[in-house]
């Protein structure tokens, strides 16, 4: 199955940039949720999903990889040029929605419980959403969602995912962070936040199932998986101040500050 880009722009919030939930996902963290749906029995390249979040397509790229197809929009243009639409996934879709068996994606947190009821009214076969995972706690959401509607799969990562705001880091290449005197260092990306997937499938009513994903970033990890380091994020060169250090330089640096 294949899908036909989409020009419309369709009825939708109106979103200022810095109101959305930009925090890209890593590739690695949508590649080991395809990995769990195949061995639950899926044959994912038979299937379709739909990212309705899509961003810059840092989890629809890993999704193409395993899915036979992947629709993909979201409520604001980030520029990247796979978007097949701009659209509001929570807004009617009329005669343009796409039939798919899955929608997967990584929603703004205060949207998630909507998105995720919206994509059991579109999706065929289920829901998987990347959340962080205080999304299970919540009387009200589980008084809307989880009650009636609960989970098959919950699916912690043992290891952290790292997610900053508006930009993918690589967790093994350092980040220059300054201090408030304007000394600066640098340090590896990391993450207070843990997250998980959760997974609906329409054939699984419940119980809810707790898997764990065991460690596996390093092995899911692809080249040509994170964007190279924003400028404002490197260090500066010793002997020409404010020039970047290559990616060689930054990792000699790291070994100097942790050693």
């Amino acid at each position: 199955m294949s899908f036909v880009a989409s020009t419309a722009v369709m009825q939708r919030r109106v979103e200022a940039p810095d109101s959305l939930d930009d925090y890209p996902t890593p590739p690695w963290a949508t590649r080991a949720l395809c990995e769990v749906l195949e061995s639950e029995g899926h044959d994912l390249a038979q299937l379709s999903t739909w990212e309705p979040c899509c961003n810059r397509g840092h989890m629809a790229r890993p999704l193409a990889e395993a899915f036979g197809s992947v629709f993909t929009s979201d409520v604001m243009d980030y520029g990247w040029d796979g978007q097949q639409a701009v659209a509001d996934f929570l807004i009617d879709w009329a005669q343009e929605a796409p039939e798919v068996d899955f929608v997967t994606t990584n929603p703004p947190f205060r949207l998630a419980a909507e998105v995720i009821a919206r994509g059991l009214e579109r999706a065929r076969i289920g829901v998987a959403v990347f959340v962080r995972t205080a999304f299970v706690e919540g009387v009200s959401r589980y008084e809307t969602l989880f009650r009636d509607h609960p989970e098959a799969l919950v699916l912690p990562f043992v290891e952290r995912v790292v997610l900053w705001r508006g930009v993918l880091l690589d967790p093994e290449v350092p980040v220059w962070r300054e201090g408030p005197d304007g000394a600066g260092r640098l340090e590896r990306p990391t993450s207070a936040t843990s997250y998980c997937w959760l997974v609906w499938l329409k054939d699984r009513p419940g119980p809810t199932l707790l898997r764990r994903i065991p460690p596996c970033r390093l092995r899911l990890t692809r080249p040509g998986d994170y964007p190279p380091l924003p400028t404002h994020l490197r260090a500066p060169a010793a002997d020409v101040p404010g020039l970047p250090l290559t990616h060689e330089d930054e990792t000699k640096e790291a070994a100097a500050w942790t050693s």
